[in-house]
């Protein structure tokens, strides 16, 4: 599989698309204005402590106070005996873990999202190209895709050696083959930026920013490596430089893989990536066969529903239902990345008679799912044919990003109809009149409304003016929505 990152440039904005096959897999925006927070440390402040919920609000400094829940914090669990002398974690009481005023250092792990404010931790942990430094820990760990035991035995002894009181370290799976200079350089690296980090916190006397992750184009390539990359391609001249040196001196294998794109063609039209993402704010995702998707993200979940669509099939019903939904489960994958869609979703494939369908429909959802960086799970079909799944969120979606709730309908998703509104303004008018003494009324409503009114409800307009005594005129507004309207006495 080839694999290319386009990193789009601009003052304002930073964006970067990935391309697997020809085809764009996932992307991700970083607005000046609006710079992403997670893995920046914190020093913040207890405003306000819930026992209820077993959490603390903490002011680090934004508009809104981040949370912090008690598993988040470093040493909250204690071991409990529990039935049958199983031992069973119980998080400690919240009192018990902060007080309201106290000053604590904290780290992002997801950003606002919506009305939410930063999630946090007391878990510190800073990343590198090989590594990842934790000051709390007293361990090596290896990460688990490092599969053989000689390699994960050399990692760990080498990484050994810089373990100390001040903290531990995880070995990512970037740094299998990695030598032990590069590892030791890596190791001296984030020991250093630690010290950093602890010499501000000293120094600080209020909330405030101690160290700040890198920012998304930066971020990206050390996030890749280790990634098979055929090429990075950067539409700026100046990040383009930016980022050669940062990979010359910090992941010299990407090195090779950067390239200066000055084409007269934007560089996001390349692959058809502004469609693609146009394409991705749509509820409606057709499926090559003729089916489609329908998706729904709310405050709470987000549902995909499948359906066949155009799609006939060539043989049977229940064939026809399994291909459409084994062509879902890829388009669905493909979808949570590209949307960037987390926490509970919930699929209602179309209803399949046989287990051997189910359980395959399944597997290949699982199959597609791999290829996704944020953990997901995948809790199988429930008792109303529903699969339930979990993707984790640590950024707002691509929808929320780029969009905003709708004027008109406030987020509805849907308008009132004209005859709707037409009946809406006639019940004003009688409201207006039993309330009030009027010689006459001027009704203000948009085009649509008001050529209903003079036309398909002008019997009715009629019968009102009738049945009250009293002249109604209807005039344009041409700034008015749909559902906009004034009745104004005379």
């Amino acid at each position: 599989m080839s694999s290319e990152l386009l990193i789009n440039v601009t003052p304002n904005e930073t964006r970067v698309a990935l391309i697997e096959n020809g085809v764009l897999q996932e992307v991700e925006h970083e607005r000046a204005g609006n710079l992403g927070i997670v893995g920046n440390i914190y020093l913040g402040k207890v405003s306000r402590v819930l026992p209820g919920m077993q959490a603390a609000f903490v002011d680090i400094g934004l508009d809104k106070a981040a949370f912090l829940h008690a598993s988040d914090i470093v040493n909250s669990a204690s071991i409990v005996e529990g039935v049958d002398e199983q031992p069973i974690k119980k998080v400690q009481d919240i009192r018990e873990l902060v007080r309201q005023g106290q000053q604590i250092m904290v780290q992002v792990v997801k950003d606002p999202l919506g009305t939410k404010g930063a999630r946090l931790t007391t878990e510190i942990t800073i990343p590198s190209r090989y590594l990842v430094f934790m000051p709390d820990a007293t361990h090596v760990g290896v990460s688990q895709r490092i599969e053989t035991d000689e390699e994960r035995s050399r990692l760990k002894k080498i990484v050994a050696e810089y373990n100390d009181e001040e903290g531990g370290f995880i070995v990512r799976t970037a740094a299998e083959g990695a030598c032990e200079v590069e590892l030791a350089h890596d190791a001296k690296f984030l020991k250093k930026l630690w010290k950093k980090v602890i010499a501000k916190r000293k120094a600080a006397r209020k909330e405030t920013l101690l160290h700040d992750d890198l920012t998304l184009a930066f971020r990206t390539l050390r996030d890749y490596v280790g990634e098979d990359m055929e090429r990075i391609r950067v539409d700026s001249k100046l990040a383009f430089q930016e980022l050669k040196a940062f990979t010359e001196e910090f992941v010299p294998e990407l090195t090779a893989t950067l390239e200066y794109y000055p084409g007269e063609r934007p560089i996001f039209d390349l692959f058809d990536v502004e469609n693609e993402v146009q394409k991705a704010l749509h509820r409606k995702v057709e499926l090559k066969s003729g089916g489609y998707l329908i998706i729904d993200q709310t405050e709470a979940m987000t549902t995909i529903d499948i359906n066949t669509g155009a799609f006939v099939g060539h043989r049977n019903l229940e064939e026809t239902i399994f291909n459409t939904n084994i062509e879902a489960t890829q388009a669905i994958a493909r979808q949570l990345r590209l949307r960037n869609l987390g926490g509970i979703i919930i699929i209602d494939f179309i209803d399949m008679t046989t287990a051997d369908h189910k359980r395959r429909v399944l597997h290949s959802l699982e199959v597609a799912l791999q290829k996704d960086r944020a953990k997901a799970n995948i809790n199988g079909f429930s008792a109303l044919g529903l699969v339930e799944m979990t993707r984790k969120r640590t950024r707002e979606s691509l929808g929320h990003i780029l969009c905003g709730i709708c004027p008109v309908c406030d987020g509805r998703g849907a308008l009132k109809t004209v005859e709707t509104v037409c009946y809406e303004i006639l019940r004003e008018i009688v409201r207006v009149n039993r309330a009030y003494a009027a010689d006459k009324f001027v009704v203000y409503a948009s085009q649509a409304v008001s050529e209903a009114l003079l036309n398909d409800e002008y019997h009715n307009l009629a019968e009102l003016e009738l049945f009250i005594g009293k002249p109604i005129k209807i005039q344009i507004e041409s700034l008015y929505n749909q559902e906009q309207f004034d009745v104004v006495m005379m």
